[in-house]
């Protein structure tokens, strides 16, 4: 349960405003939300009532988001690496998802990458898989905010028969759980080459209608879109275009190969991209244009993908990659500094997933998602720029406690909610499953 909390830490770094580091400050929790920001020398006499809890070597910032991910992929870690996207697709994941996929499998999958994204401070995840109910049940065991994908795709499956199915089935989640306050809901059309016009006619029909964002892979590969072309005699952006999905809404996954007209075209529309480094670099799809983008006010934000293609559900690397890459692809060594790459973790992804009146920055009124890292191992001595630090030096093994909606749910990097030998025990069965 959330508690009255006064934090006190070395650095606070709240997102909001850009650029900002305060130094020696408190944040007040009470009732699940921010209460204030305050210098630490006022904390105790302003709180008295609040339960103290002192960081004097950590920073405090926003729990990050992991922006796009498949999270109960987490239970085919490993199981095909080093191919590219269509042979890893086709020969490998998708036989395994055909065989063992059940609301079971979601479940205990979800959990496994639930524990996985805490202990690396992300308390939000924009997830799309197949039996979304069971994936919702898990992170809320875990005490994870999350995005829930209304998946659709032209293909049978476990989970449905059909692109109506899916959709109804997905609907029929929403409204059960719309109202709670960790769980929100993106409509979640797989790909362009597995989804008709029909199908993605009727997702923009249903975004409109419902003010649901669409969370859909675009431009991943260059054979995804050469492929397009042929079959559909235009690149896959310029189809979505066509039938309505562009706008504040779109998250595009990837979005790897883009024309300069294509990164102008999602600029016009604010749109989001939500941008998988790791991912990418794994299958080798290629470095997203990730400078000309924050260029044309594009929202870049950060996943993981799965991690069966990643193989690591970890932001923190994935913002360390993205500010390189960014600085490689541009050639120019100030593109996406350290700040802009925490704002990419944390309220980009919020805005995508139209979440930013809640979450993604230290604000007073906005829900008490925090993430403690400890800065004073002897590694990261010493501190000159904690921003810096934040991107370029850390990693998640320096996040110490994590709080969802003001709830501890990491502990001095121990789990609060979730029974570890447990949750180990049903990975191993899944694996044996899968293998044999």
């Amino acid at each position: 349960m959330s508690e009255r909390l006064l934090i006190s830490a070395r650095w606070v770094v709240p997102v909001e405003p850009a650029g900002a580091v305060l130094e020696r400050h408190a944040v007040a929790v009470g009732d699940g939300r921010i209460e204030a920001i305050v210098p630490a020398a006022e904390a105790a006499r302003r709180f008295p009532d609040h339960a103290r809890l002192d960081l004097p070597g950590h920073a405090l910032i926003p729990g990050l988001v992991n922006a796009h991910t498949h999270a109960a992929m987490a239970l085919m870690r490993g199981l095909a690496d080093d191919l590219p996207l269509m042979r890893w697709l086709q020969e490998h994941v998708w036989p395994v998802e055909g065989k063992h996929v059940s609301a079971a499998f979601v479940r205990d999958g979800t959990l496994l990458a639930c524990a996985e994204m805490l202990r690396g401070g992300v308390t939000c995840m924009n997830d799309m898989y197949f039996f979304p109910e069971a994936a919702l049940e898990a992170a809320l065991q875990a005490g994870m905010r999350a995005a829930h994908g209304i998946i659709v795709i032209e293909f049978p499956s476990a989970y449905a028969a059909d692109p109506e199915a899916y959709l109804a089935q997905g609907l029929e989640v929403r409204d059960r759980w719309r109202d709670h306050p960790l769980v929100s809901f993106c409509l979640a059309p797989h790909a362009p080459y597995t989804v008709s016009d029909a199908t993605f006619l009727r997702v923009a029909q249903l975004a409109a209608e419902l003010e649901l964002p669409v969370h859909v892979h675009v431009h991943e590969t260059a054979g995804e879109v050469a492929r397009a072309v042929a079959e559909h005699g235009e690149r896959p952006l310029a189809r979505l275009a066509r039938l309505g999905l562009l706008g504040p809404g779109l998250i595009s996954v990837h979005s790897v190969h883009l024309t300069p007209q294509e990164i102008e075209l999602l600029g016009r529309h604010r749109s989001s991209v939500a941008h998988c480094p790791s991912s990418n670099l794994k299958l080798a799809s290629g470095i997203a244009p990730v400078a000309p983008l924050l260029a044309a006010g594009v929202n870049v934000a950060l996943g993981t993908d799965g991690a069966a293609s990643n193989n690591r559900l970890d932001v923190m690397e994935e913002m360390r990659l993205a500010a390189l890459l960014a600085k490689t692809a541009s050639g120019d060594a100030e593109a996406m500094p350290a700040h802009a790459a925490l704002r990419a973790a944390t309220l980009a992804g919020a805005i995508a997933i139209g979440a930013e009146s809640r979450i993604g920055s230290i604000v007073p009124g906005k829900a008490a998602d925090l993430v403690a890292v400890a800065l004073d191992d002897v590694a990261l001595q010493p501190v000159y720029d904690v921003a810096s630090h934040l991107v370029y030096a850390c990693g998640r093994e320096h996040v110490s406690d994590v709080w969802v909606a003001g709830e501890r749910v990491v502990r001095d990097r121990e789990l609060v909610r979730i029974d570890l030998a447990d949750l180990q025990a049903r990975a191993a069965l899944w694996h044996t499953k899968i293998l044999n």
